[in-house]
């Protein structure tokens, strides 16, 4: 048996459907409401990722593998605790779980932003590759949400110190056809939208089929690996040639005008302002501003090394998204021109 944590996300329904596929009896965790669309045959817990003794008794005998999907995505400043607590005690905790069952091997998706920022990217004229050799700068000045994956990393290395065999790996911007309105498939509704303005950078990305058949592959597949970590990522393009391709895919008029730096300063200041003063959320913060703007390209050759598995280009990825979501989407987003 597989126990998945974070089975509703975007990463965890499509795992969840490819374990069954290969004929794996699966269980997986859930907040809220049971899921009605889910893969067939999963066995749901519903409860928090916090709550030790749940997943003590997830963890029965029978279950061999455990896949760390749930966490939480978010750069607005007042959830700077929840992501430290989703993502760094929520990941010490299934370590903690996995450590009481010997031979359980463990797959944490973390996340590229765990790699850090290389010295010198903001100042680089060139395009800097990062590997998983990348160290984390600890002078250096990081978002909330990348400080929390790289903590939640350091809990998986403790459990490989104790004994646990365990893979992390670290995808770029995830794309499929999932929520509208969650994660990086805002992305795709942005594009949807038909705003007129983008901002300039690239944009590391990689599809969610690609990061589950690679998750398998070094999961279930090399047993002898462990104490590794693997970057998932196809390629970069620059931000406005996704949102063109985006838009083509979607059928809709893609944003023309690229918003100059000092305009993205500008915006997040104000837009800052504004959710101190009315409690609302920021539309754009300062890290999502500045996001893409360092010409940083991850590379992908050790997982390929390990797997032998290729990414898919991103106008597959993005042809693949937009049939689904038009087959899917009962009421699309409402299109806004700005």
């Amino acid at each position: 048996m597989v126990f998945v944590t974070g089975g509703t996300g975007l990463i965890g329904s499509f795992l969840l459907r490819a374990l069954r596929a290969r004929g794996l009896a699966v269980r997986a965790l859930h907040r809220g409401a049971a899921p009605t669309n889910a893969a067939p045959g999963v066995e749901w817990l519903a409860g928090d990722l916090l709550d030790t003794d749940l997943l003590r008794a997830a963890l029965t005998p029978e279950v061999t593998h455990v896949f760390h999907c749930a966490g939480l995505v978010s750069y607005a400043p007042q959830d700077e605790d929840a992501l430290l607590r989703v993502n760094v005690d929520g990941t010490a905790a299934i370590v903690d779980a996995c450590l009481e069952r010997p031979g359980i091997r463990l797959a944490h998706v973390s996340s590229v932003a765990a790699l850090g920022t290389p010295a010198g990217a903001a100042e680089a004229t060139g395009t800097l590759t990062v590997t998983e050799a990348a160290t984390w700068d600890l002078g250096a000045a990081h978002p909330a949400y990348a400080t929390s994956k790289y903590l939640g990393e350091l809990e998986v290395w403790r459990g490989v110190a104790e004994g646990l065999s365990a893979v992390i790996v670290n995808p770029s911007v995830v794309l499929g056809p999932g929520d509208w309105n969650r994660s990086s498939t805002r992305l795709l509704r942005y594009a949807h939208q038909q705003h007129r303005f983008y901002t300039r950078g690239l944009v590391n990305f990689v599809d969610v089929r690609d990061v589950v058949a690679q998750l398998l592959a070094l999961a279930l597949d090399r047993p002898e690996l462990s104490g590794e970590r693997y970057i998932l990522s196809a390629e970069a393009v620059p931000l406005g040639e996704f949102f063109r391709q985006a838009a083509a895919a979607l059928q809709r008029r893609p944003p023309t005008v690229a918003v100059p730096d000092w305009a993205a300063e500008v915006i997040w200041r104000l837009e800052h302002a504004r959710a101190v003063l009315t409690g609302a959320r920021p539309l754009i913060t300062k890290d999502t501003a500045r996001a893409g703007r360092r010409p940083v390209v991850y590379a992908h050759a050790k997982v390929q090394s390990a797997t032998g598995l290729v990414f898919r280009p991103l106008a597959d990825t993005l042809d693949w998204c937009a049939a689904e979501l038009a087959a899917n989407t009962t009421t699309a987003p409402a299109v806004i021109v700005s």
